[in-house]
């Protein structure tokens, strides 16, 4: 049977000169607190999960904008925080508000950075391939499989 581990969210300050490598190892997992008798608190994080965190703060930032913004609609107002939307049809750009929404509202209430910023990106990506042309030529689909040999 196997045991799991769960790495501790707390270490004092003597642990950095004491047991370095572990202290480090779980600031990799996730943000640590290393707490000191004559100072405040310390967070100790990956310098990956600090830009996140900064990046979440810069689409919260853009969402309040949005939200604050009394001219024209929802979707509108969107284009303006992210014009690489413009690229998108009017329906995608509508498609896109409600997903950009649902999961910036997702990584606000868990903390989870990643889920907006995949939705962000994701969609982003798909707006630049738009602008280049991408998507546009008709697909020839093959009724009839063809049958390849093994490499």
């Amino acid at each position: 049977m196997s045991t799991l581990t769960v790495e501790p969210d707390t270490f004092q300050s003597s642990d950095l000169s004491r047991h370095a490598a572990h202290v480090f190892a779980a600031a990799e997992v996730q943000p640590i607190t290393v707490t000191r008798r004559d100072g405040e608190a310390l967070v100790l994080m990956t310098e990956r999960e600090a830009q996140a965190r900064d990046g979440l703060l810069t689409i919260a930032a853009q969402m309040i904008a949005v939200a604050t913004d009394d001219r024209g609609s929802l979707v509108e107002r969107m284009t303006v925080q992210f014009p690489w939307m413009l690229a998108l049809s009017g329906d995608d750009q509508a498609t896109c508000t409600d997903d950009l929404l649902r999961a910036a509202r997702a990584s606000f209430a868990t903390g989870q950075a990643h889920l907006v910023a995949a939705e962000v990106t994701a969609w982003r990506e798909t707006a630049t391939a738009v602008a280049a042309g991408l998507g546009h030529n008709q697909v020839d689909w093959i009724d009839v499989p063809t049958w390849v040999e093994r490499p």
